[in-house]
């Protein structure tokens, strides 16, 4: 009688992570592996400049109505945007990273807007129509956060 090979076939085994226990590492796309690389570079050189060479620039971008020092808030949004372009950079825990970054990019979107409303120049945005056109990128980077990081997939995949 003539054995079935099909049976002695083995699944192709899973890759589980070291945290990941029992679940399985979902499959890297070197697409979205670059934009996770270059959004997180983009963040931890923007998070220097709020420290550094543009400090005043932003200072400038702070809305009025924020109840706290001008200079904290860059301060704090820049240590923010280093620890998120670090953490997009290394690849661990990309969705929760992804949700984070995302929720950044919400968070200070109201700053964007007050810029355009009070008509801000900050970083050659020196006319209503720069300004407003800018409110568009900030669902970009948004999708580009959780897209990049695998965060919607993640979501979309969990146990119901």
């Amino acid at each position: 009688m003539a054995r079935d090979r099909t049976s002695d076939r083995r699944p192709t085994p899973v890759r589980a992570g070291p945290r990941n226990g029992d679940r399985a590492e979902p499959r890297r796309d070197p697409l979205r592996t670059i934009a996770r690389w270059g959004l997180g570079g983009f963040l931890a050189f923007v998070g220097t400049g709020h420290l550094t060479f543009g400090r005043r620039e932003f200072q400038a971008q702070v809305p009025a109505w924020v109840p706290v020092d001008a200079d904290v808030v860059v301060v704090a949004s820049g240590i923010a945007e280093i620890t998120l372009g670090l953490a997009l950079l290394s690849g661990r825990k990309r969705a929760p990273v992804g949700w984070a970054t995302a929720a950044f990019f919400v968070a200070i979107f109201p700053g964007n807007v007050a810029q355009y409303l009070e008509g801000t120049d900050a970083f050659g945005l020196d006319s209503d129509r720069a300004r407003f056109v800018r409110l568009f990128f900030q669902p970009v980077l948004i999708a580009w956060a959780v897209w990049s990081t695998g965060a919607w997939r993640a979501w979309r995949g969990r146990d119901r």
